[in-house]
């Protein structure tokens, strides 16, 4: 059975019954499956109903709606049917008309099975040719999707090896003036000097172990290992990665978490990431701002087996609102030479894959509050890697 005959379903339309019970019996034999109907008021709602690829419809019917109208109802409903007009020897100017208003072809009567077959096979090249045209069609958007996909993550690209560059042109520096130190410090037996140049250089290498982890993240998509995790020595820990940060510096890091669940299941791995991102930025615009003598970040967690809810709250510099609206957006960042602008792009991602939510309210002068909530995960439910 040729693949345009293929269990096709197929409306008949004609008022004579004779010519309808032999062409079903042609019809059903070529391995079509036929619908039948009398006049063209029958055939408008069997169409509807049943909407098939093809209809072959008489021209001249008894009623409303003759051959004609069908077809312009037909067209109008499913451009895509393919309608035969069934004609006789004085109907040439009706079938020509027919043409005008898209009939694929049309028989005369008496109807030869020969041309009948012909006719069929024509509309079934042709519907067989529009699906692979549309078949194509869907392939050829995919596939411009893709490049276009492709462009935007060259471009992107571009922009972070940019980002990266000057980043990492100032960490070098740093780098280098701790290494100048040390050297300074062992020549002269200066320990102060040395102190100095080996906290450079371990500052430094901070940084950059953080600028990797974020072009790691970025890159690559992973899949989150979600697990029951202890809350309470979690959230310490990820306190105590800070807490070395503002040793020296007049900035307090308050935890609270007494009212925090004693397990929930998260990826701990990309969640300390995501809030060693925010409570870094909390240092760095505490130290920023000199307006005031000492500052206070809070780290606090809460909820129940259904939600934990994470807030992180500085009184340093603050942004406004231009940089609020574009705090998660990649590269963007408000430090200057000092930032890549990874790190709250990176954090929102990883809180989205947890089907949480991050918000942030921040004023100029006044500080920053980010508060992040993460719904626990449904049973059976798998987390996949970031969207970008």
């Amino acid at each position: 059975m040729s693949p345009e005959k293929e269990k096709q379903t197929l409306l008949l339309v004609d008022d004579e019954e004779d010519i309808r019970d032999v062409l079903s019996i042609a019809l059903t034999h070529s391995g079509y499956e036929v619908h039948m109907a009398a006049s063209g008021d029958a055939a408008i709602p069997l169409f509807d109903k049943i909407r098939p690829p093809i209809v072959m419809t008489d021209i001249k019917m008894p009623g409303m709606v003759d051959g004609i109208e069908l077809l312009k109802y037909i067209k109008r409903v499913n451009p895509d049917t393919e309608v035969i007009m069934i004609t006789g020897h004085g109907d040439m100017d009706l079938a020509v008309k027919s043409l005008k208003h898209e009939a694929a072809d049309f028989i005369t009567k008496p109807i030869n099975v020969e041309a009948l077959h012909a006719a069929l096979r024509r509309v079934g090249e042709k519907i067989l040719m529009r699906r692979q045209l549309q078949e194509y069609t869907r392939r050829l958007e995919a596939m411009i999707l893709e490049k276009t996909a492709l462009r935007d993550r060259l471009s992107s690209l571009g922009l972070m090896i940019g980002s990266i560059s000057h980043g990492m042109k100032g960490l070098l520096t740093n780098l280098d003036a701790g290494i100048y130190l040390l050297r300074s410090g062992i020549t002269k037996k200066d320990f102060n000097r040395l102190e100095e140049g080996l906290d450079t250089v371990r500052q430094t290498a901070d940084r950059i172990k953080k600028l990797v982890l974020d072009i790691l993240f970025y890159a690559k998509e992973r899949t989150l290992n979600i697990r029951p995790v202890d809350l309470v020595p979690f959230a310490n820990e990820v306190a105590a990665g800070i807490q070395h940060k503002i040793q020296g510096t007049a900035i307090e890091l308050v935890r609270d978490f007494e009212h925090a669940p004693e397990s929930f299941q998260i990826d701990p791995d990309f969640l300390r990431t995501a809030l060693i991102n925010i409570l870094e930025n909390a240092v760095d615009a505490c130290l920023e701002d000199t307006a005031k003598a000492s500052h206070r970040i809070l780290f606090a967690m809460k909820g129940d087996n259904s939600q934990l809810t994470i807030h992180i709250h500085d009184n340093g510099t603050g942004m406004d609102s231009e940089a609020l609206e574009k705090a998660f957006h990649l590269f963007f960042s408000t430090k200057g030479a000092k930032g890549t602008g990874f790190g709250l792009f990176i954090t929102d991602n990883i809180i989205k894959q947890h089907g949480g939510t991050i918000t942030v309210h921040s004023a100029k002068g006044k500080g920053t509050r980010f508060t992040i909530r993460i719904p626990a995960p449904e049973k059976g439910g798998e987390q996949s890697g970031p969207g970008r």
